[in-house]
Formats: C-alpha cells, structure tokens, sequence
C-alpha cells in the first residue's frame, strides 16, 4: 500500500496533495482528514507537528491611557497641591518653557502677567470675554481697549504694553484669520512675541487646522483651545500659569 507523504512534505496546498500517492486518490486516510493517521493534516500521533494552515492571530488592542477613550489629564508642576484644574500632557509639556518665563520675570517691577493679542473685530467681544474672566481671576492683564488712552500713539503703546509683560497670548479667531495675511497691529504684536517664549495660543472657535493655513509658524506653538474646554477653563489654566505664588 502506498505511503502518505504528508510528514515529509505536507499536504498544506491542493497540489501538494493530490501528488501524494496515497491522498491523490479516492482513499482518505485511516480515520479521518487527509493523510490523517488518528489526528490533523499528518500529525502522525503528534510526532511532526501540525500541517494545517495557522489562524493568524487577532491584532492588538489599543486603549487610552484614561481608560474611557478620551486624553488622560494631569495636574501641572506650577499647580498647588490644592489645585482642581488639569491638563492634557501635551498641554502641560508646552506650557512648560512658557511657566520657566513666568518665574524668571517674576522679580522685574511693574509687569503685568499677560499681554493679550486680539484682532480689532474681538476687541468688543471675545476678546473682551476672555479678558474679564481673566481679570475675575486676579490676573493683571495688558489689553488694547483698556490701556491705550486716547490719542496716543497706537504702535508706541502697544510697544511698552509688550515691554512691561511677563507672558503674551493671542487669542485665533476666525477674525484673527482673516486678518493675518494683511498685515496690521496684531500682526506686528504676534512677530514680536514668536521671537520669545512668551507666547500661548488660544484657539477659539476655529481649529489648529485652520491656523496652519494661514500661519505654520504660529500653528507650531502648541496652547490652550475651546475646542474641548471652555473659555472658562482656559482661563483657569492661564491664571495659574502666570500666578508665582504657590500658597
């Protein structure tokens, strides 16, 4: 009787077993599957193995770090133990050179904690929104529609406002974004603050996406956004970001 030559060369494929000299045929085995001999495709009693194709196995599973889905938040190295706001890590990790300003400009006399660049379309809006939440949080701020008296010299005042800050945001805006390639006041603010690390972003009711259409460079500095948190919020985390004091 003609042997199976499933243990030496495998039955894997339809031709492989058709030249067997015992499978090829009408004769199916001893007990069952090809080529069988009491098991799977020539196990032989276990002796060589299996010749079955594998069942590739399932992929990894990947999960969120918070367990639910969603980014994984943390308290900041500036926060005080008794603190309730926290960030996303990306946040906190580019805030950081911004907090390292905070702390060696602390000392200068008179600096206000945060300058805020705006278009001139937020300046009765949004831009004023951002900037009384701000002050309700005891954050001493530089803002245009406050600070400039009238008849000064517009560029001048936005000059020393720059000087006498610790820290810059820029509040983007679909108005920031529509007024950026043209050129004007907040474009010369937002040159003078990317030259430092004393600018935040703060993305409002538009998207990175969209910034990185108009200015890459801005678009680069990673900052706050609504996009997930409120106006509020953001407020909360700038005002801890600028406030020295950690009792």
């Amino acid at each position: 009787m003609a042997r199976c030559t499933a243990p030496a060369r495998g039955h894997r494929t339809a031709s492989g077993r058709a030249e067997c000299p015992r499978c090829g045929g009408g004769d199916r085995g001893y007990g069952g599957g090809y080529g069988s001999y009491g098991g799977g495709y020539g196990s032989y009693g276990g002796g060589y193995g299996s010749y079955s194709t594998p069942t590739p196995s399932p992929s990894p599973s990947y999960r969120s770090s918070s367990g639910g889905g969603g980014s994984s938040r943390v308290k900041a190295k500036w926060s005080k133990a008794s603190s309730t706001v926290y960030y996303t890590p990306a946040e906190a990790k580019a805030l950081e050179p911004i907090r390292e300003t905070v702390e060696k400009r602390a000392e200068l006399p008179d600096l206000r904690e945060l300058f805020l660049c705006h278009a001139w379309a937020d300046r009765l809006d949004d831009a004023t929104k951002l900037y009384d939440l701000l002050k309700a949080r005891n954050v001493s701020v530089w803002f245009s529609e406050k600070d400039i008296p009238l008849g000064s010299s517009f560029l001048r005042e936005i000059d020393r406002g720059l000087a006498k800050s610790r820290v810059g945001i820029v509040l983007v805006t679909p108005a920031l974004l529509t007024r950026l390639p043209t050129g004007g006041i907040a474009d010369r603010e937002l040159s003078a603050l990317l030259a430092t690390d004393q600018l935040v972003p703060v993305i409002h009711n538009t998207t990175y996406d969209a910034l990185r259409m108009v200015s890459p460079l801005l678009a680069s500095r990673n900052g706050l956004s609504t996009e997930e948190d409120s106006l509020e919020v953001v407020a909360d985390k700038l005002a801890e970001l600028v406030k020295t004091s950690r009792f």
